[in-house]
């Protein structure tokens, strides 16, 4: 398993310092591998699922909005993150154990939330006046997730990075399409995955009270709690 994905790191960094379009795509499919191979990341995925199976009246486009905004918002954070950190010497994105205890906080609330333990409101049910409070929630979900994640998705993000910045003086406009095609191939991913449960939802005729969806709810539940408890483990 090593081999391969050593095989595979280099494949893609070599392909990220070929020409424009090979580079391009290989910064795309590395955005992907950014979530798909790392626990720390993958641990956003039941987040964002529980999150918008508690959603009523979802549609397509809201269950869009939705995993788009918190997958914003996680990049808005490690960009923060990664500019401070470097700025004060330090590895891009890292804050010490202090991130991963606040985040683990935060999981071990929505899990118990999603496991019907603490009553929250995210989507400000019988507020029908207010429909936007859902996505501004969604997006403070990914901000305060993004935290963490600093190390981990540097250490991925290193190949498109280290081209950036050497492309950087001489063709800016490319440098800075290498990190967009990095963060449409992450964000996409955690997109996918919000959206697709609205897709399941409709297509079973599920509500919120349906027992499928509670079931999805429930595991969600367990599986952020144990994202939770791999925050602390490697704090």
């Amino acid at each position: 398993m090593d081999s391969t994905f050593s095989a595979l790191f280099t494949a893609l960094t070599t392909a990220v310092q070929g020409a424009p379009v090979i580079a391009l795509t290989a910064a795309l499919v590395w955005g992907v591998l950014s979530v798909v191979l790392s626990p720390c990341h993958l641990a956003s995925i039941p987040l964002i699922v529980g999150y918008i199976a508690e959603q009523r009246e979802l549609t397509p486009r809201r269950a869009l909005a939705l995993s788009s905004l918190f997958a914003l918002g996680i990049l808005v954070t490690i960009a923060l993150l990664g500019g401070v950190t470097a700025a004060l010497g330090r590895m891009a994105g890292d804050i010490g154990p202090y991130g991963n205890y606040l985040v683990a906080g935060i999981f071990f609330v929505v899990g118990l939330h999603l496991l019907d333990v603490i009553p929250l409101s995210f989507n400000g049910a019988g507020q029908v006046a207010r429909p936007g409070r859902g996505l501004a929630a969604a997006f403070l979900l990914g901000l305060l997730f993004g935290i963490a994640l600093g190390p981990c998705t540097f250490a991925f993000m290193a190949p498109v990075l280290g081209v950036t910045f050497r492309a950087g003086a001489s063709d800016p406009l490319f440098a800075a399409g290498l990190l967009t095609a990095y963060g449409l191939g992450h964000c996409g991913v955690i997109a996918a995955a919000g959206t697709s449960i609205e897709a399941v939802q409709r297509y079973m005729q599920w509500n919120e009270r349906s027992p499928g969806l509670r079931i999805v709810k429930k595991s969600c539940g367990v599986l952020v709690l144990l994202g939770g408890l791999y925050m602390l483990y490697t704090a």
